[in-house]
């Protein structure tokens, strides 16, 4: 599986991105798909995760609420809205399919298949 993310910028606080993660080489709908962002100096952080059908997700709790995570099996893509963007949201942004389910997808270890990031910057 390749997967390409797309859609990241420089944006101000309190404003709004949508990340596009677009997959190829098998269908999306075998895969949970997550979330996660780095930013300089920091750790990879797990953001969320959507289910195969789409049915379920789960988010980390700083971004609860400001962000969702949606997929579109039949175009092989998965997105991530993320609104009230803050400063500290600031990071590359990447996408990553999982065979597992559950609390199994909150750990990056568990993803099989990564893309190359996008960057998101969050001006005060």
């Amino acid at each position: 599986v390749q997967l390409v993310e797309s859609g990241g910028e420089l944006v101000q606080a309190g404003g709004s991105l949508r990340l596009s993660c677009a997959a190829s080489g098998r269908t999306l709908s075998s895969y949970a798909m997550g979330w996660f962002r780095q930013a300089p100096g920091k750790e990879r952080e797990f953001v969320g995760v959507i289910s195969r059908s789409g049915s379920s997700t789960y988010y980390a709790g700083s971004v609860k609420g400001r962000f969702t995570i949606s997929r579109d099996n039949a175009k092989n893509t998965m997105y991530l809205q993320m609104n009230s963007l803050k400063p500290e949201d600031t990071a590359v942004y990447s996408c990553a399919a999982s065979v597992y389910s559950g609390s199994r997808t909150y750990t990056d270890s568990n993803y099989e298949y990564w893309g190359q990031g996008t960057q998101v910057t969050v001006s005060s």
